[in-house]
């Protein structure tokens, strides 16, 4: 319930003195503030003192200052996914760092402030519009034309051609076009 209570109250600190959705500041406002609240937690869950919980906040979030949020075709998988899973690392490593007494330099609420700063100063393009970083890449963008493009749609969906028998004869599905979903 401890961990519980911890990661809410950091939460709502970062909440209330910057962004925690990628919309508003970025990434880094969004796993940032998912790893932060982790980090802290993680130390209060092992034991730690609040200070060093405090310490632990800081050092994860310093680790994704600037972090843009750029999702491939607009859905929140690529790179989102991998991000979240490096947060992790980051929030154990941070909370490691904490109990062993390495402190943040800048503390807690400044680095706080500066997340905001940077997520005020990024450009639209950056956060959570899929108008640039990954999602305008040459793989990116053929990646959003595969999933949006009409006849793919229609493929995934089972349809294109309306002659044909839509299972197998004996009621189930027809096995291709669950591989079109899996492409």
């Amino acid at each position: 319930m401890r961990g519980l209570f911890t990661a809410s109250m950091l939460g709502y600190i970062i909440a209330n003195r910057s962004f925690i959705s990628g919309a508003a500041g970025g990434c880094q406002a969004e796993v940032g503030s998912a790893t932060a609240m982790a980090a802290g937690t993680i130390v209060e869950l092992k034991g730690g003192s609040p200070r060093q919980a405090v310490h632990a906040t800081a050092i994860a979030m310093k680790s994704l200052l600037g972090l843009v949020c750029d999702p491939v075709a607009g859905l929140v998988e690529v790179p989102c996914i991998k991000r979240n899973v490096i947060g992790t690392s980051i929030a154990f490593s941070s909370a490691d760092m904490a109990l062993a007494g390495v402190e943040s330099r800048i503390p807690c609420d400044e680095v706080i402030d500066t997340m905001y700063d940077i997520g005020k100063s990024m450009p639209r393009t950056l956060k959570e519009t899929a108008l640039g970083g990954l999602a305008i890449t040459p793989t990116g963008q053929k990646v959003k034309e595969r999933l949006f493009s009409k006849s793919s749609l229609i493929d995934r969906l089972g349809g294109g051609n309306e002659d044909a028998p839509q299972n197998n004869g004996n009621g189930a599905p027809r096995t291709e076009k669950v591989e079109a979903c899996n492409r």
